[in-house]
């Protein structure tokens, strides 16, 4: 099979690979979509690795000895490698398991658990059907596109009431803004990158803001009536966004933080009342006919937050573009585009 595959600081290519081999309930799927993520940082670090990809949508093409799927569904393939026995995994927090499984080892395949390639293999628990009606590029925004900041708005309460500030306009914070928005919340976005303020508006936000140029606070203060947002969302990572962000946000709002970062450090008093929660992914056993449901009413949002589709051998100039800031999210398609429709 074909694998994208880090091969210096700066450098990535499309290399060959063994298949990967089914065996008991792990999986082989041939990935159709394949959205990225942040493996962009990676390739910067010049950090080698068979892990390259977390996000897949595809067919099954081996089932192994797992009667809970069959060859020919469509799946979503969801990120790590739960154990699915442990307490967190029985309640559909898959993605907080602490103990994850080597497939390589089990199934004695050389690669496959990467989703920026052809083949991956995953236990069937971590396999999502999905619904006719739903295309898999649409079906794949269940991982990170929608995956973390879907949690972020169920626990903050976004509703049609409240105003709503996302920080960072990567591609897991324009999630958040298209899902605020489809929600009917009224969405601030804060970026410094103009070609994703510009395109959080296409998504929905009401307002577009630079926080290196403007008092975020005073200016969501303006745009309350002086009360503050009812919730905010921290996607960016950037030193001081948490901080920043609580200080946005109303007395008994909630902020949620969703990007990894070393550090969060502010200081918030106790009266008041913020509600704050960390935010990392969804719950499969609880949440998934609200995601697909998510997912049908985004449908026109998603395919102008989907602004780049390239084919495998494209990788690297997928990653200039994330690089750059000058994309939302981008889809590589390793078996071409014509396989799903395009």
């Amino acid at each position: 099979m074909k694998a994208a595959a880090i091969t210096g600081p700066g450098m990535i290519d499309v290399t060959d690979l063994p298949d990967p081999r089914a065996g008991g309930d792990v999986v082989v799927v041939k990935i159709l979509v394949a959205p990225l993520c942040t493996e962009f940082k990676q390739r910067r670090d010049g950090r080698p690795g068979d892990r390259l990809g977390h996000e897949a949508a595809g067919v099954v093409v081996d089932p192994g000895s797992s009667t809970a799927v069959a060859v020919g569904d469509r799946v979503v393939v969801m990120p790590q490698y739960a154990c699915g026995r442990c307490w967190l995994c029985s309640r559909g927090e898959h993605i907080h398991c602490p103990n994850q499984r080597d497939v390589l080892a089990e199934t004695g395949s050389v690669a496959g658990v990467g989703t920026i390639a052809q083949y991956v293999l995953k236990p069937d628990y971590l396999l999502i059907k999905v619904p006719d009606d739903i295309p898999l590029d649409h079906a794949a925004m269940a991982c990170c596109g929608f995956g973390p900041t879907f949690t972020a708005h169920l626990r903050l309460g976004t509703s049609v009431l409240d105003t709503t500030v996302v920080s960072g306009c990567g591609a897991v914070g324009l999630g958040a803004v298209l899902q605020g928005a489809t929600r009917g919340s009224r969405v601030v976005a804060l970026d410094t990158q103009p070609y994703r303020t510009e395109l959080a508006r296409k998504l929905g936000a009401v307002e577009v803001l630079d926080p290196l140029k403007v008092d975020v606070a005073a200016a969501v203060e303006d745009l309350t009536e002086g009360r503050g947002a009812d919730g905010g969302i921290e996607t960016s990572g950037a030193p001081g966004a948490a901080a920043a962000l609580a200080g946005s946000i109303r007395v008994r709002g909630g902020l949620a933080l969703v990007a990894w970062t070393s550090e969060v450090t502010f200081t918030t008093p106790i009266p008041a009342g913020l509600d704050i929660y960390s935010c990392w992914h969804w719950n499969h056993a609880v949440n998934l006919a609200g995601m697909w449901s998510m997912i049908r009413a985004a449908a026109a949002r998603i395919d102008m937050m989907i602004t780049h589709r390239l084919p495998l051998d494209a990788v690297g100039v997928a990653m200039d573009l994330q690089d750059r800031g000058e994309c939302g999210k981008v889809i590589l398609y390793p078996f071409g585009a014509e396989e799903v429709g395009y």
